[in-house]
């Protein structure tokens, strides 16, 4: 089957014409309860796609041009052990998936070798006790797990390296400063631990990858990690007057400490709301009540690099779009705001938070607020696109394509600015995002399943088309 898949992609390849935005097509016929998911190797600029089903995994190797160039199919590990996909690194240019049983104790790795054409497994038993897992970070050479030590102030890293090697890092947080909302004296654990639901569970941290669109919804969240190969930064923003920042050096798992505060406002502190949002080494925090609102850029030595102030009597001299509200009381559809004090004192009782996003050498930013979800027939919805970048039902999502569903049964008010790199306003019209054209693909083609979306220069989408039977590639750029 993969030969035959292989020499239709050859042939098909040759037909196709390259428009401006279809990369590659291949016939191909896709069984029902198939997931795809991919991973990036940033250095190379290639991608292998994985598409499983409960029995089976194949392996698609895609070289810098999104074209075919290879492909390994294998057995689907036992699903009664192994239930979840949970992570990935990469190894010269082979790539190994790790599965969990579903207390994470159990973990199973498959490297795709594609130099020998053969799968290599391996089984690992872990020890969790009194440990929370927060998060999970995958890049091309290390994946790890992080957990919370229960009743500590101590982080702990199960760390899975390229040669498949597993070792365990523990995080010492002692003198470090940790307080629940109204300067409640606790330690890691509790600060993690806090409930904030409905809209945030305890011991949940959101990962935000800042090389794509963050929506509202995870920006909103008040506990927030940004991850790369070198650092985890991670910011607690529980406490209405500063975002708590802390730094982990992955290369010698140090630990730095940062407080950073938030602007002051006079009243009733159960009544006003903040936030922030780490970007390019600086804290974009926002602070309000019901009728002033904070935009501050700072240093993470609490240094003010820039400051914007509103009131509900004046213009919001910073944005680029209309006030827009999503969802809500009048029908779940779309409208646009008028004042600037409706703006404030909708966002100020909803979850407020504010999102960058890099546009050329300038930052798009996203400032406004989000509802918990609202049940809709008794359930609660998983979006357009369901659990997509999930391996036969796994845990694993894709942070791009979940995007796009942010906002499935919330309520939403947002406003977007442009901003230069010293943080000053740049007035002008806003240009259509990738995400805004891939948007406008989905409307007009719904009979497409097993999506997958990533970046590395540009967005590509991957898609099945039910009608033509055919696995196609889209380009997309900003």
């Amino acid at each position: 089957m993969i030969k035959k898949l292989f020499i239709t992609y050859l042939f098909f390849s040759s037909l196709i014409s390259y428009s401006q935005d279809i990369i590659s097509s291949t016939v191909v016929d896709l069984k029902k309860n198939r997931d795809v998911f991919q991973t990036v190797n940033n250095e190379k600029k290639t991608v292998t796609l994985f598409v499983s089903d409960k029995e089976k995994v194949k392996a698609i190797q895609l070289n810098e041009k999104m074209q075919i160039t290879d492909s390994i199919s294998t057995a689907r590990p036992d699903t009664k052990k192994y239930a979840n996909m949970i992570g990935y690194n990469i190894s010269n240019n082979h790539t190994r998936l790790y599965w969990s049983s579903n207390n994470y104790e159990n973990i199973f790795a498959q490297l795709y070798d594609f130099d020998t054409r053969k799968t290599i497994t391996k089984e690992y038993t872990i020890v969790l006790k009194n440990e929370k897992i927060l998060q999970k970070f995958s890049e091309n050479e290390n994946f790890y797990i992080l957990t919370v030590l229960k009743n500590s102030n101590n982080f702990k890293f199960h760390v899975f390296d390229k040669e498949g090697n597993y070792t365990e890092r523990i995080i010492t947080l002692e003198g470090f400063h940790f307080f629940k909302s109204d300067y409640q004296k606790s330690d890691l654990y509790g600060v993690i631990g806090e409930n904030l639901l409905p809209f945030e569970a305890p011991f949940t941290l959101q990962n935000i990858t800042v090389e794509n669109p963050t929506s509202l919804t995870d920006a909103a969240k008040k506990r927030k990690s940004y991850f790369n190969d070198k650092k985890l930064t991670l910011t607690f923003d529980t406490n209405i007057d500063f975002t708590q920042v802390i730094i982990i050096d992955l290369k010698d798992f140090t630990a730095t400490e940062k407080m950073v505060k938030k602007q002051f406002i006079a009243g009733d502190r159960t009544s006003l709301n903040s936030n922030s949002f780490y970007f390019e080494n600086k804290l974009y925090q926002i602070k309000s009540s019901s009728d002033l609102l904070y935009f501050t850029i700072k240093d993470l030595d609490s240094n003010l690099l820039k400051e914007y102030v509103v009131n509900s009597a004046t213009p919001i001299d910073f944005k680029n779009s209309e006030i827009y509200q999503e969802g809500g009381d009048f029908g779940g559809g779309k409208r646009i705001l008028e004042t600037t004090s409706q703006f404030i004192r909708k966002i100020n009782n909803l979850n407020s938070g504010l999102s960058c996003y890099h546009i050329g050498q300038n930052t798009l930013i996203t400032f406004g607020g989000v509802s918990a979800v609202q049940q809709s027939t008794g359930q609660i919805a998983l979006g357009q696109f369901g659990l997509i970048g999930a391996l036969a039902s796994a845990a694993m999502y894709n942070p791009t394509m979940t995007s796009f569903n942010a906002y499935s049964n919330r309520k939403v008010v947002k406003i977007e600015g442009l901003f230069d790199t010293d943080g000053n306003h740049i007035k002008g019209e806003l240009q259509p995002l990738a995400f805004d054209k891939i948007r406008t693909f989905f409307d007009k083609n719904n009979d497409v399943s097993s999506q997958t979306l990533f970046r590395i220069d540009s967005y590509y989408l991957g898609y099945y088309d039910n009608k033509t039977k055919e696995y196609i590639i889209r380009k997309f750029a900003d």
